[in-house]
């Protein structure tokens, strides 16, 4: 148990128009800028998430600077490098990939860009990535999801405490905002408002809040607002191709493909359509809507009569489909390629190994 017990208090200005403001309403001025903060909080017994949550000029940053230092909460991530290489040099490059898919940030072409080109969110999700392999077991991170859109910001909770668990990091987030706790989970949190600590290790309460996203068959130019995040060309494939969006509402955070690679030469057989163009915006990674949006499609597909297939090299869409009983692994093959030039254009640039793996879909719906 930690006993807490903080003065925060600032010295008045003596100016005329402080002496003016605080003279014409009559306040004990030393008495309204000191606030005192006291509490007992469990903080010593295991803990993947905690919270500490409350207003503004609560004491949420001076309480965990109190308890871990202001370098605890220091931001890491620099705008003017690819977060792929701010990694420290130890870390070998699967481990990299295993802390930025972990929390949600997925796409390889957020990975390259200068860090600054990220949204909020991702810039976020980079942090704590950053913050997982500098920091050993324990991370805190102040103002959690204060500048993203609520509803990015749950679905940025929930995958982030996911991992934690996973891992069995230590993640300590400090929030204006309790919109998060249902999605957080939290072990314990520090209520800054009313200075209270509740302790929830013993429960693990089922979330009542619904995300409701839909699939519908939307029109290929939509392809343009997602193909910045796919790693694959900015192009659709020729030839016969059919195209689906997620929704959440009005607006489409997800783009889903099936193309038609091989031509049907034989009477009687089903035409064959590759899964493929895949992406789900980086705001809303975290809640596996990418295996979901295949997954429902190719039902969709396959209901139209077609022999359903996919071929990628995205190493978390394999892991999907592996722990996915509607696929079968129909085969897994490496390519070596040899491109001339210096420069990681598709077109000209270096020598790269790459697997492909391939998958049928098998449901019996």
């Amino acid at each position: 148990m930690v006993d807490i017990d903080l003065t925060l208090s600032v010295e008045a200005s003596r100016s005329f128009r402080c002496q003016k403001a605080a003279d014409g309403l009559d306040i004990d001025v030393a008495k309204k800028l000191t606030h005192r903060f006291q509490l007992t909080a469990d903080l010593d017994s295991p803990y993947n998430v905690g919270l500490i949550v409350g207003a503004s000029g609560s004491g949420k940053t001076t309480l965990a600077t109190h308890l871990w230092g202001a370098a605890a909460l220091e931001r890491t991530v620099d705008g003017s490098l690819p977060v792929i290489d701010q990694f420290p040099k130890e870390f070998e490059y699967k481990a990299c990939v295993r802390l930025l898919t972990g929390v949600g940030l997925t796409q390889v072409p957020c990975w390259i860009r200068p860090a600054f080109t990220l949204s909020n969110g991702q810039r976020e999700r980079a942090e704590i990535a950053l913050k997982m392999a500098s920091s050993g077991e324990f991370v805190a991170i102040d103002e959690w999801t204060s500048v993203v859109d609520r509803t990015v910001a749950k679905i940025m909770s929930n995958c982030v405490a996911r991992w934690a668990r996973k891992t069995g990091k230590r993640v300590v987030l400090l929030s204006c905002h309790r919109d998060v706790i249902e999605w957080l989970a939290p072990d314990w949190i520090v209520d800054c408002d009313k200075q209270l600590f509740d302790d929830r290790r013993s429960l693990r309460p089922e979330r009542k809040e619904k995300l409701q996203f839909d699939i519908r068959q939307c029109d290929r130019d939509s392809w343009r607002f997602f193909s910045k995040y796919h790693y694959l060309s900015e192009r659709l494939p020729g030839g016969l191709i059919f195209t689906f969006g997620l929704f959440l509402g009005a607006d489409q955070v997800g783009f889903q493909c099936f193309a038609n690679y091989v031509p049907n030469k034989y009477a009687g057989r089903r035409v064959m359509v590759h899964s493929n163009r895949t992406v789900i915006h980086p705001d809303y990674v975290g809640l596996g809507l990418g295996i979901k949006l295949i997954n429902e499609t190719s039902k969709i597909m396959q209901q139209r009569g077609y022999d359903v297939r996919a071929k990628f090299s995205s190493a978390p869409v394999f892991e999907a489909m592996q722990r996915d009983p509607l696929w079968k692994l129909l085969g897994v093959s490496r390519k070596h390629k040899i491109v001339r030039g210096g420069t990681m254009e598709r077109t000209s640039g270096f020598r790269l190994d790459v697997t492909t793996y391939e998958f049928q879909f098998i449901c019996p719906c």
